[in-house]
């Protein structure tokens, strides 16, 4: 019995031993696959994608850019006179920032900063308009402050219909099975999404951009374009990298950038330029 009992024993512990050898060459050989597929792999970089498709960077940049229109916005109030500030422009700036406070908020990444910078433009922008009217009005043009309240209430009334409306439409015409239609009430960046509408307020800044190229340059704000520009050049980027992609948003900005540089330069050259006094004066 206990010879027996020795044999089972040692019986057992040599089917042990082989099944941990076999064990140990089964890892060892998975290792050696392992190692060999991961140098295969291409190198990665541990540091993330870098700053020319990272849409935080860019996002930023064009957030500090919105703060610079909103701080040219203070700054004109404060030193500036209110025959410089632009009626055609600031309606429009309002009604834009209003679009894109709830766009950097919906849109993925999330931009707060742009969206805390947006709400501040909306503010310094209405009491842009403020003075504006108030101007205006001492000047006896009370019948054209009159036709531009207004303007600014419809157009205003309007953009807040269709914020507060766009997502219930946007859903029935989607369930509807209207072909095309549905389709494109549910895109991620259609119609009836803040996607599609805060674009289309930049082309309503660079139309009203453009129906100014005339304007003359001492009533031309240099903070204000200046900012605009740097706002259409991070934005033609920052387009492009954020969820959903938005090609809309991208064109209008190569718009903007170009018609506010515009400005933006027969500023400059009209102050630094050709009012620099020449060399022989004193």
């Amino acid at each position: 019995m206990v010879l027996g009992r020795s044999s089972a024993v040692g019986r057992f512990s040599g089917i042990a031993n082989t099944t941990t050898t076999t064990t140990k060459r089964y890892l060892s050989e998975a290792s050696k696959e392992t190692a060999k597929k991961a140098a295969k792999k291409p190198a990665t970089n541990a540091e993330g994608p870098g700053w020319w498709k990272s849409a935080e960077f860019w996002g930023a940049a064009g957030a500090i850019a919105a703060w610079g229109m909103s701080g040219a916005a203070i700054y004109d109030s404060a030193l500036q006179g209110s025959e410089v500030i632009s009626l055609t422009m600031t309606p429009v700036l309002m009604v834009y920032s209003s679009l894109f406070a709830r766009w950097a908020w919906v849109v993925k990444p999330r931009n707060l900063s742009l969206m805390y910078c947006h709400i501040a433009n909306v503010l310094a922008q209405t009491n842009q308009l403020r003075r504006a009217l108030e101007y205006k009005m001492n000047n006896g043009e009370e019948e054209q402050v009159k036709e531009m309240a207004q303007q600014v209430g419809i157009f205003g009334g309007l953009t807040a219909a269709a914020i507060v409306g766009g997502p219930s439409a946007r859903s029935v015409l989607s369930g509807a099975n209207l072909g095309i239609i549905s389709s494109v009430a549910a895109a991620d960046a259609g119609p009836f999404t803040v996607h599609f509408w805060a674009p289309m307020s930049k082309v309503f800044i660079s139309g009203a951009s453009m129906m100014d190229l005339n304007r003359p340059t001492d009533k031309i704000s240099l903070p204000q374009y200046a900012a605009l520009t740097a706002t259409g050049f991070f934005f033609t980027r920052y387009a492009l990298l954020v969820t959903p992609i938005n090609y809309t948003l991208c064109a209008v900005n190569v718009a903007l950038f170009l018609s506010s540089f515009w400005h933006f330069g027969r500023k400059i050259k009209a102050d630094f330029v050709d009012g620099k006094p020449s060399g022989g004066e004193q």
